[in-house]
């Protein structure tokens, strides 16, 4: 008689006691048969491996993940999933991940503790910090995602803390105030549907999220234009139908100079500017001088190609596109980086695209429900001045509100920050400047590191808190705007592998009751996400079950009033008059100037599609991809390689005014000549990371000194010359 998956698991855990116990006789053959004939189930989730959050489904098998799948109800994944949410997986698996609470001594031994310990711990050394020294000295910097949001910020608010930061200064600070003071906010691009289409320094074929990947496909199989302007040929660029190498850090002037070709030709939307703009006049006196051949000198770029994108664009309006970018040329990487913003955003006006198909776009998201502020209070904002300066008069008052981290080591350097909380964050590693940031936060009083595994950032904090991976937790409903909105939530996939590790609301909620803070926090996470989906015809057991859903939502005015003081589109700012800086955007150059010596580059970086920053590196199926393909080298142009007398594979030494190491070479045409390029996921230096270390690599932010830019403070991430020599 055959053995019955119902007896065999019967049978099976009593031999496997036996086992345990030193007694033989377990049925390997046998249970094998049943693992592999078991059910497979497909539970929703989100993706954690990069800052998007896909929808994804989690194939589970033995309660253990099987494989992942894109969801199809969810805005960003649309069914499917780049690389490196298939690679991620290996998260959930490392055997190095943190399985307890660390506590790191001053001699920087380890120390495994107890949960009660660790909170405790961390509950009165906080308070005293409080006492003696205010909220001002605290902070909490996070990648800003619902959950963290939702009960990082709700806790600091509860502390009075102000300080509350994420990475964008190291990424996309510039775009967001520039943006932000000529449109008020950053509006999404709808390729899809436009006929011209500009990117600079934007590469949907690295920084992926398929839904956007799907509208390039969708213009570039249609009869959109689509041109990249890139210092080097990205992945983007190659299906482009014209890749525009330019100088990096001049993307202003040739910005500057195709808004004269658009102005002078008297192509612009006159009924836009003429109805819904300030500052037109002023800014259209402002150029005389910004030709196209004043740009060329300054960019490489032809004149005549500066004229050709202009005149594309005005022909194409109002469903044309200046792209908005991500990190890009105006994100964060240039002392210009906020004015090429502004700039940019000019150029879109004179497109009279906003809110109009084909153009940019600021999408609604589903307005959800909340909990209900008589049963469960909120603590008031804060009221006490930000540690990092960021927005505050006479410091940094331009800055955006999710801060400056790197001005904010400084000032621990110096005593005026003593604590902080950092969760799926790795400052340390990813602002330029490594020594600058691990001294800064590793002089803190006090640093908590909420993760699941010893980044750089947790290699010098004072106690390390493990959550579950994302496929072993629930979290806060997310809400996202889009041509149809929609909602996600990442639901628990899998038990929880270890029973140490704990979620962050768990955590919070502990903590805020030791700091006597908890009447903010007398609900559960199953309380918020009911309040969140009370004006939707679903129940929270009914979308655990779909985990995302689309929504329809009132799509966007044309020409609408915007976020502005005006509510106007302004080509002249009041705001950034009154705080110093110019009303106008006009020609700004790098602050690391535009000439170069022999053998002298700008070191640039970027994405690649199947890393995350410098979080998966240690992933061994991602790696597996770099080794494959040798892509940890530097790019360098072929002629001018060929006048170095260095070959494809050579080995150099890279030396900038703060640091020198050695790498091979890429030797390529694909690539700006006075340009040097390394893409931006490797150069892990926590000793945890086991497999990163597998390889030889740099990471380009070790080669760029502590800066900050004038307007409004961010780290400046390309403003950097190395010198090339052959080894």
């Amino acid at each position: 008689m055959g053995l019955t998956r119902r007896k065999f698991l019967k049978t099976a855990g009593l031999t496997a006691g036996a086992v345990g116990i030193g007694l033989s006789g377990f049925d390997f053959k046998a249970w094998a048969e049943v693992q592999e004939d078991s059910e497979v189930v497909k539970r929703p989730s989100l993706c954690n491996v990069c800052a998007s959050h896909c929808g994804m489904w989690i194939h589970v098998k033995n309660d253990r993940i099987w494989k992942v799948t894109g969801h199809e109800e969810n805005g960003r994944s649309q069914g499917r999933l780049c690389p490196r949410a298939h690679g991620g997986i290996d998260w959930v698996y490392d055997p190095y991940r943190l399985k307890q609470p660390i506590k790191i001594e001053d001699d920087g031994s380890v120390r495994p503790i107890g949960w009660n310990q660790a909170l405790d711990e961390i509950a009165e050394r906080l308070t005293e910090i409080l006492e003696e020294e205010g909220p001002e000295k605290v902070f909490y910097a996070h990648n800003p995602r619902r959950t963290g949001v939702f009960y990082g910020n709700r806790f600091m608010h509860a502390l009075n803390v102000s300080t509350i930061m994420t990475h964008n200064a190291a990424c996309n600070t510039a775009r967001g105030r520039g943006f932000g003071a000529t449109m008020g906010g950053v509006p999404s691009a709808d390729i899809g549907n436009s006929k011209y289409v500009v990117m600079i320094g934007r590469n949907y074929g690295a920084g992926i999220r398929t839904s956007q990947l799907k509208a390039v496909n969708k213009a570039v199989k249609g009869d959109t234009t689509l041109v990249c302007v890139d210092p080097r040929q990205n992945e983007t660029s190659i299906i482009a139908d014209k890749w525009v190498p330019i100088k990096p850090g001049t993307d202003l002037a040739m910005v500057l100079a195709m808004c004269k070709v658009i102005i002078d030709d008297d192509s612009y939307n006159h009924e836009f500017i003429e109805e819904h703009t300030i500052g037109f006049d002023q800014f259209a006196d402002s150029l005389d001088e910004y030709t196209p051949e004043w740009a060329e000198e300054l960019t490489d770029v032809p004149a005549d190609t500066i004229r050709e994108m202009a005149r594309g664009l005005a022909d194409a309006a109002p469903a044309a596109i200046v792209h908005p970018t991500w990190k890009g040329a105006f994100g964060c990487n240039y002392e210009n980086s906020t004015e090429t913003a502004r700039a940019v955003a000019y150029l879109n006006a004179l497109l009279g695209n906003i809110n109009q198909d084909g153009g940019l776009k600021f999408y609604n998201g589903p307005s959800t429900g909340s909990l209900d502020p008589d049963r469960y209070p909120a603590p008031s904002a804060p009221d006490t001045k930000r540690a990092d300066g960021a927005g505050v008069e006479d410091e940094y008052p331009l800055a955006t509100g999710h801060g400056l981290p790197h001005v904010l080591a400084e000032r621990i350097k110096e005593g005026r920050v003593k604590a902080g909380f950092v969760r799926h964050h790795n400052p340390v590693r990813n602002f330029p400047d490594y020594d600058h940031m691990e001294e800064g936060f590793g002089a803190l009083d006090l640093l908590v590191v909420f993760e699941t595994q010893r980044s750089e950032t947790a290699m010098v904090a004072d106690y390390v808190l493990p959550e579950p991976s994302f496929a072993e937790r629930e979290e806060i409903i997310e809400s996202r705007g889009g041509s149809r909105g929609y909602l996600a939530m990442r639901t628990q996939a899998i038990p929880k592998m270890y029973s140490k590790t704990r979620s962050f609301d768990e955590i919070i909620r502990e903590l805020a009751v030791r700091m006597g803070v908890g009447e903010y926090f007398k609900f559960t996470m199953d309380e918020a996400n009911a309040a969140i989906l009370e004006p939707f015809d679903i129940s929270l057991i009914e979308f655990k079950e779909k985990g995302s859903m689309m929504v329809d939502v009132p799509q966007p005015e044309p020409w609408p009033e915007l976020g502005t003081p005006s509510g106007k589109f302004e080509f002249y700012s009041e705001t950034f008059e009154k705080h110093g800086a110019p009303p106008v955007a006009g020609w700004l150059p790098p602050a690391t100037g535009l000439e170069f010596g022999d053998n002298e580059f700008r070191l640039v970086h970027g994405k690649e599609a199947y890393h995350s920053h410098t979080a998966t590196a240690n992933t061994p199926q991602l790696l597996q991809i770099t080794k494959d393909y040798d892509t940890n080298r530097l790019w360098i142009n072929a002629s001018v390689a060929e006048e170095m007398g260095l070959a494809d594979g050579d080995e150099v030494k890279v030396t900038s005014d703060i640091f020198s190491d050695t790498t091979r070479i890429k030797v390529t045409e694909r690539i700006h000549p006075e340009t040097v390029y390394y893409p931006g996921s490797y150069g892990n230096r926590t000793f945890h990371y086991r497999v990163a270390h597998e390889i030889d690599s740099l990471n380009p932010n070790d080669f760029v000194k502590y800066q900050v830019e004038s307007i409004v403070g961010h780290a400046m991430v390309n403003e950097v010359i190395v010198t090339v020599e052959k080894v």
